[in-house]
């Protein structure tokens, strides 16, 4: 069986030119291991010459040229600084380098532009109109997630707080290292079975707890949001408290659309109007709020 393999294997392989993808025939007493090795190579043999050439590089820009041909020094003149504190040291020395020494990187990095521009050019002009906007869309959800991820961490420094737990999430902070199984995946099953086999009586404690969870959440938020509008940042703030606050501002428009409501609903028009009907039902809204 393993000669039949080999001889067939040894075939394909010349079939597709083996010496250009670094493979050798097997020969008739070649173990099941080479075999299967050898397999393996076809396999990467097919797709390397199937698939479309990856996209250039993006170069290097001057400051991360300098970054790296500089930080061996820094890191083995001081061996115990931090990475952090090793990046920031060669930040400022990047900032207090004079401009004579800082222009041979700068002009590396504009040769490296130029080529990097040529090489994409070329890239693109062997792509059909399908890759092209698939590379497109893949760039637009990097960008898209990029900015989420900075939002986030802008939130998480301007201190906004945390939302609130759920009674699930509460049962399982309290008793995720008693449950069973190695994994994490399997824990958390095992943890949601044992939850879903809790009656109302034994689950009503946590859902309590989540329910002070949403209080305090709500009461935080409402310092917070206090706070951001401070900071003039309102487009922080939810989307009820922003239209609340839009509202307050403008008093007098507020005004104005209530009487122009309660006009379109006194007048001569027929009361079966949906216009006239749901003119009347926002002034006597606005009415009562007032």
């Amino acid at each position: 069986m393993a000669t039949f393999l080999s001889s067939g294997i040894g075939v394909l392989l010349r079939t597709l030119g083996g010496k250009s993808c670094g493979l050798q025939t097997l020969s008739s007493s070649s173990s099941s291991g080479m075999i299967t090795s050898n397999l393996c190579s076809v396999v990467r043999c097919f797709t390397q010459s199937s698939g479309s050439e990856k996209p250039p590089k993006r170069p290097l820009s001057a400051y991360i040229r300098y970054v790296q041909e500089t930080q061996p020094v820094f890191k083995k003149q001081h061996p115990d600084l931090r990475f952090v504190d090793l990046t920031r040291h060669i930040a400022q020395s990047w900032k207090t380098l004079p401009e004579s020494e800082k222009q041979g990187y700068e002009v590396a990095a504009e040769k490296a532009r130029q080529a990097y521009k040529e090489e994409l050019f070329q890239y693109k002009a062997q792509l059909s109109g399908a890759q092209i906007d698939a590379m497109y869309e893949a760039k637009r959800q990097r960008r898209a997630k990029l900015k989420k991820m900075r939002k986030k961490r802008e939130l998480t420094v301007l201190g906004k707080p945390k939302r609130p737990r759920s009674a699930f999430n509460i049962f399982l902070a309290e008793h995720f290292q008693d449950a069973t199984g190695s994994h994490v995946s399997v824990k958390l099953k095992s943890m949601y079975d044992d939850w879903s086999k809790l009656d109302a009586s034994q689950k009503k404690p946590y859902v309590q707890l989540a329910e002070d969870d949403k209080i305090r959440y709500e009461h935080e938020m409402n310092s917070w949001e206090e706070h951001m509008i401070e900071l003039g940042r309102e487009d922080l703030i939810r989307f009820e408290n922003r239209m609340k606050l839009k509202r307050a501002r403008n008093p007098r428009k507020r005004k104005n659309y209530v009487s122009k409501a309660s006009k379109a609903a006194s007048s001569g028009s027929d009361s079966t109007s949906p216009l006239s009907s749901k003119a009347d039902q926002v002034s006597r809204r606005h009415t009562v709020e007032e």
